[in-house]
């Protein structure tokens, strides 16, 4: 009979399983498979693999249920056999511990953003890892690792949905870059004592990096926290050969670094991925040749010649004030009506069309160049290298488009951080169009975050902190717009994402188009209790084809009837547009008094037809 796990982890190390995916790949399932399904369809194949690491000498083999949440089930059409799935997981290793090792609830990340980053709020993430931790401890299990995080906040909601349903110890692993900190840019100096402080019974770090790496991140770790440590490193990177990802850190190297492990408190050791039943067998005996007592007096004595931890950088300053960012923000903050017009970036790199128009436009009045982001037509070049031109060339503020769709968290970061070093300071944030609707409907997209975990990311750096929580030295000083669809198919849902955009640091608003007046004033209405600013989207349609084309096959426009038959009763295309000019000036001159700005956008770019439009607005 086994003795009580906490009691076990006092005496000595012990030796958790290997990957369990690397495995069942090898037997010949395809990764395009639910894998954790298999618990269901192919129980003897999971059995089979617990069955090899525990003759390897494993004293802790994980449930086969690393993916088994509602939202990633849910894509492979399982989310209705959720408990059972998980339950039988938990019960196939019962079976194969046989009581010679303990069972382990294995639980990964959503596969999803939780707030700030994303839409999914911190207390639905709670009842989707409840909900599976719930089904775990139905199985019997005897204790819960919950591995590959990158997310702290996500974690965290981990972490209060097994203590939820569950007295067990925890087992709590982040995964990090070869730099130390996690994926998302926290180091271990920071989430080491959080996880502590969350309740967790050991910690450590799992998957991403090998073994060297992971030393270093364990020694950080033990220099903060008074927990016991995990380690689960990769058998190295993997290395594409004929087409297959191979991991070749040996068994021999893989147990040499187990050694090392345990010398900085670590008491549970294992591999990840590219790790099998041999490499198990060689950390085992490797630990097996550490007496306790040795671990006991090695833990108080650094290794010799460790390197110190990093020391953090400090943030230097308070934020900057909001009229102190920009043009665009003082005259705002100051109550000044403002005006923008939208430039499309250029196909191609020749820029000296598009900074003339920009020069036309500062010359006319118009305090903003507004630039949209992710275009879906054709070879364009960076919203944000135009951006730079037009400051640089033509002497006018822009107001940058960033959207999320292409690129990831720490993509971010350093697009925005360039973007401030360069003189960008307004910015307008979203989400972007999904990538199959344009001219490359096969482009990949990424949404790492949405236009919600967009602004939490800037108004971090601009409180002098990246997303980790690491300082950046001096904050940054970004003008934060947000976007508003006043034609939303579902105006509550639109609402509901612009009030949690408020909450995390909005400062003004820039809305898309308005046609209908009368709906539009009822939007300011509810936008009222925000109190932030709103600049309306003008457009001036250029002819009837062009009415009917933004009314029927542009997603989120909607075009009353009244004016699309003004457009068609216009005369030709020079007389279409006149009455596109004519309506954009009718809808302005009614909301004069109730916004702060306009920013007109053009079909094609048309300067004169938008300084027609804005035409004695001031």
């Amino acid at each position: 009979m086994l003795k009580a796990l906490k009691e076990a982890i006092e005496e000595r190390v012990l030796v958790c399983d290997g990957a369990m995916g690397t495995m069942l790949y090898a037997k010949g399932v395809f990764i395009n498979k639910s894998f954790d399904a298999l618990n269901v369809t192919q129980p003897d194949l999971v059995a089979e693999v617990h069955a090899e690491y525990v003759r390897a000498g494993a004293d802790i083999i994980e449930t086969n249920t690393f993916g088994a949440n509602r939202i990633k089930l849910g894509s492979f059409g399982l989310a209705d056999r959720l408990h059972a799935i998980n339950e039988q997981g938990a019960r196939i290793a019962r079976h194969a511990a046989d009581d010679r090792a303990y069972v382990a609830g294995a639980i990964g990340p959503l596969g999803i953003r939780i707030e700030p980053w994303g839409k999914t709020g911190v207390d639905e993430a709670r009842d989707y890892f409840r909900e599976q931790a719930q089904a775990l401890a139905d199985g019997g299990v005897d204790l819960f690792i919950l591995e590959t995080f990158r997310d702290l906040n996500e974690m965290g909601a981990a972490i209060d949905a097994v203590r939820a349903v569950s007295d067990l110890p925890i087992v709590a692993q982040m995964t990090t870059e070869e730099d130390g900190n996690t994926l998302d840019g926290t180091p271990p100096e920071k989430f080491a004592p959080e996880l502590e402080r969350r309740g967790a019974t050991l910690i450590g770090v799992n998957c991403a990096v090998g073994p060297a790496p992971m030393l270093d991140t364990i020694e950080r770790m033990a220099a903060v926290t008074k927990l016991k440590l995990t380690a689960q490193p990769n058998a190295g990177k993997p290395r594409d050969v004929e087409g297959r990802n191979i991991y070749l850190c040996s068994p021999e190297y893989m147990a040499s670094y187990a050694r090392r492990f345990i010398l900085h408190n670590v008491r549970l050791v294992g591999g990840c991925c590219g790790t099998t039943p041999e490499h198990i067998r060689q950390i085992k005996m490797a630990v097996r040749a550490l007496a306790p007592a040795v671990v006991r007096a090695s833990v108080e004595t650094p290794r010799a010649g460790a390197a110190p931890s990093p020391p953090l950088s400090r943030v230097e300053g308070p934020p900057v004030p909001r009229d102190q960012k920009s043009r665009l923000a003082r005259s705002i903050a100051n109550r000044r009506f403002v005006i923008g017009v939208e430039l499309l970036p250029p196909r191609g790199y020749q820029t000296d069309q598009v900074v003339e128009r920009a020069r036309r436009l500062k010359i006319g009045g118009v305090d903003v160049i507004s630039i949209p982001d992710g275009q879906r037509g054709g070879a364009r070049m960076s919203a944000l290298s135009l951006a730079v031109l037009v400051e640089q060339q033509a002497g006018v503020e822009t107001l940058l488009h960033y959207a999320c769709r292409d690129r990831n968290l720490l993509g971010i970061q350093s697009d925005l951080l360039g973007a401030h070093a360069m003189g960008v300071r307004n910015l307008m944030l979203v989400t972007g169009d999904p990538g199959r609707v344009g001219d490359y409907p096969d482009a990949t997209a990424v949404f790492d975050v949405d236009s919600i975990g967009l602004t939490n990311v800037v108004v971090r750096l601009n409180r002098g902190c990246d997303v980790g929580g690491q300082p950046i030295g001096a904050p940054t000083a970004f003008h934060i717009g947000v976007s508003i669809n006043p034609a939303a198919t579902n105006l509550d849902q639109e609402l509901r994402r612009f009030e949690y955009k408020v909450d995390a640091g909005a400062e003004f608003i820039v809305t898309r188009p308005v046609f209908d007046v009368r709906a539009f004033e009822q939007l300011l209405r509810r936008l009222e209790p925000a109190g932030l600013p709103v600049i309306a989207g003008l457009f001036p349609f250029e002819s009837a084809r062009n009415a009917e084309f933004m009314a029927n096959e542009v997603p989120g426009v909607r075009v009353p009837d009244a004016l699309l038959e003004r457009m068609r009763k216009s005369d030709g295309r020079s007389g279409g547009a006149a009455e596109g000019v004519a309506i954009a000036r009718e809808i302005a001159s009614e909301l004069r008094s109730a916004v702060q700005g306009f920013q007109v956008s053009t079909q094609s770019g048309d300067v004169e037809s938008a300084l027609s439009v804005l035409d004695g607005l001031r």
